[in-house]
């Protein structure tokens, strides 16, 4: 199926061992990670966190995961994906899944993009041993190994 693929994961996208003080500073270091890879304008992390308030902590997704994402719109760019792992956890305030050590932040420019990236990551986490595998990643290239093997 077309767009059923991981979406590219350029250097640019990835930070690994990142400090955030709350989830709100999570969500806008992993949206900065998009907008270094040029998928996503610096003012889409305002988009993803009021989603969060608005819904609540319905990105995340599994233990230690939260897969951070707004609707397509003018400030998304290009499909693409970042990582952001967390040298300590942050807690999202999801009753079963809290804390969280891997933000995967996702970035579409339509409708019908937007679900088959979503799809094509969250199935990627079936296996939930790659959350804790990415946490404790000490490298990009670890990081994209980790995906591109699952």
């Amino acid at each position: 199926m077309p767009g059923s693929t991981l979406p590219p994961l350029p250097d640019e996208a990835v930070t690994v061992g990142a400090t955030a003080s709350d989830w709100r500073d999570a969500v806008g270091l992993v949206a900065k990670a998009l907008a270094r890879a040029e998928f996503a304008r610096p003012a889409y992390a305002a988009d993803m966190i009021r989603m969060i308030e608005e819904h609540g902590p319905y990105v995340v997704i599994a233990p230690g995961l939260a897969l951070a994402h707004a609707r397509p719109g003018p400030r998304s760019l290009a499909r693409g994906m970042a990582v952001v792992t967390l040298a300590e956890p942050v807690k999202f305030g999801h009753p079963h899944h809290d804390p969280v050590r891997v933000v995967v932040g996702l970035a579409s420019t339509s409708p019908e993009e937007h679900l088959a990236t979503v799809a094509a990551v969250a199935n990627v986490f079936n296996d939930e041993g790659i959350i804790e595998r990415l946490a404790d990643a000490t490298s990009i290239d670890e990081i994209r190994a980790i995906l591109d093997a699952d």
